[in-house]
């Protein structure tokens, strides 16, 4: 039986609503786990000074109402970064870094072009640094994840068209 409620759910939610405007971010996704069926997936995106959360658990969210900071939506197919054709997922889970080591130069950027298996990422799962290919040829449209994030098997990292 877990012990998390509603409101400590809401209090969760404004404080990554928070630390999105505190730290200049346009997207933060987390999952919580308080039982074998009972968990929190919080998605909170920025957009055009707008912060949308996406939540999806079982538990009633009634409360998010009377949180300006947050708001409840239902997100469109077309809206998931995993559905797009040119995703980049993680394949596995681990802790995703944008490049070979603090400080140095990323393996791409935003608007920067990538050739078919050019290494866009790396994925750190039980201390061995997985390098992450780019499946295909393209500009990089989107980079989904912040430097040292954890990420879960099938996590959009990157968008490239």
């Amino acid at each position: 039986m877990s012990k998390h409620t509603p409101d400590a759910d809401v209090a969760f939610i404004s404080a990554l609503a928070e630390l999105l405007n505190k730290n200049d971010l346009t997207e933060l996704s987390v999952k919580r786990e308080y039982g074998e069926d009972d968990s929190l997936e919080v998605r909170v995106v920025k957009q055009a000074n707008i912060v949308t959360t996406v939540v999806a658990g079982p538990q009633p969210l009634m409360a998010l109402a009377s949180n300006p900071a947050a708001m409840a939506a239902t997100p469109a197919a077309s809206e998931d970064p995993a559905q797009h054709p040119g995703a980049v997922t993680s394949p596995m889970v681990g802790t995703c870094y944008l490049s070979a080591e603090p400080g140095a130069t990323p393996f791409a950027t935003v608007g920067a072009t990538v050739t078919v298996g050019q290494t866009v990422l790396i994925i750190e799962a039980m201390k061995t640094m997985n390098h992450i290919p780019a499946p295909k040829a393209g500009v990089v449209k989107r980079i989904l994840v912040e430097d040292g994030t954890p990420v879960e098997y099938g996590a959009p990292l990157m968008i490239i068209e």
